[in-house]
């Protein structure tokens, strides 16, 4: 199982938030493993099994439980870096080097998309999709994670 957290907070200005990242349709699309979201209420669900307002200790077990997990700069990214699982984080405008976590996989598109100011509220900074890596980029990430578990599944039931 995969998880997918797959939106940042909702901003105040009720406007998108930048930090979503706006190919999930595709990237789920290339995925051929059960897919897990999870999310609050009112977030937009993408896949069958849509999991909302989950307590800590829930996310934690299914942390434990996926093979790997996708999300965007959000709470999740740094749960899952406190459960010690690898995941892959789809970043935008908000800048890895500062926020994210070095187990990860970190995509970033370019350094050019990020926000100017780190620290201002996400709702000065405008939603550009432009500002992130294609699915097939994230696909692959998230094939390499799901190989490594295998393989490292393989090496401990030998």
């Amino acid at each position: 199982m995969i998880i997918i957290a797959p939106f940042a907070q909702k901003l105040l200005n009720g406007k998108e938030n930048p930090k979503n990242y706006p190919y999930w349709k595709e990237l789920i699309g290339m995925i051929d493993e059960p897919i897990l979201q999870v999310g609050v209420q009112g977030e937009k669900q993408l896949v069958d099994d849509f999991r909302k307002n989950l307590p800590i200790k829930e996310l934690r077990k299914l942390l434990q439980e996926c093979q790997t997990w996708i999300g965007v700069d959000s709470f999740f990214q740094h749960l899952g870096w406190d459960e010690g699982k690898k995941g892959v984080v789809l970043w935008g405008p908000s800048d890895p080097l500062i926020f994210g976590h070095p187990e990860n996989v970190n995509l970033l598109k370019s350094r050019d998309f990020l926000s100017q100011n780190q620290f201002l509220w996400w709702e000065a900074v405008e939603y550009d999709p432009n500002r992130f890596v294609d699915s097939r980029t994230a696909f692959n990430a998230v094939k390499s994670i799901i190989a490594v578990e295998k393989s490292n599944e393989m090496i401990l039931n030998a």
